[in-house]
């Protein structure tokens, strides 16, 4: 991780990054603060950890083979994959890489993300990105209402 500490308030959207290809963290990162995000980049896989269980971050996109050489060997992607939907409820997670169709929901489903990328295709990320937090949104608006409603009573009690 590194030393430096980065204030999120509650009106930032925060994101997190973890791509190992720097041209791909670059068009990304501009991307992302071009539709006002706050963005984070992890540089290892303790780091993406820990800084996931620190923020809850509102899109998350992650390398194929972020820190790794195969897919099989992105430890990342692999916690992200077990982890309980509890845990990534609140974020939007994309998947980039050279093996993918992009927006292909079967891909997606696979890797437990929500959507994947096709890295030939990041000249469009900015409408890519926009299309899969609207739509996860949409999805899960329901989800958020009777939660908020749970909570709100519960409070009241």
């Amino acid at each position: 991780m590194t030393g430096s500490f980065d204030f999120v308030s509650t009106e930032d959207k925060p994101a997190l990054i973890a791509f190992s290809t720097p041209e791909w963290t670059e068009v990304v990162t501009t991307a992302l603060n071009e539709l006002g995000y706050k963005v984070h980049t992890a540089a290892t896989h303790s780091d993406f950890l820990v800084r996931f269980g620190q923020v809850q971050y509102q899109v998350i996109l992650l390398e194929e083979l972020f820190a790794a050489n195969t897919r099989e060997e992105n430890l990342t992607l692999k916690a992200v994959q077990t982890m309980p939907v509890t845990q990534r409820r609140h974020a939007t997670f994309f998947m980039v890489g050279n093996s993918f169709q992009t927006f292909a929901p079967m891909e997606a489903f696979q890797h437990s993300v929500h959507a994947v990328i096709n890295s030939s295709e990041l000249f469009l990320i900015k409408p890519l990105i926009e299309k899969a937090v609207a739509d996860n949104t949409r999805f899960l608006q329901s989800f958020r209402d009777v939660q908020n409603r749970v909570y709100s009573s519960n409070a009241r009690a």
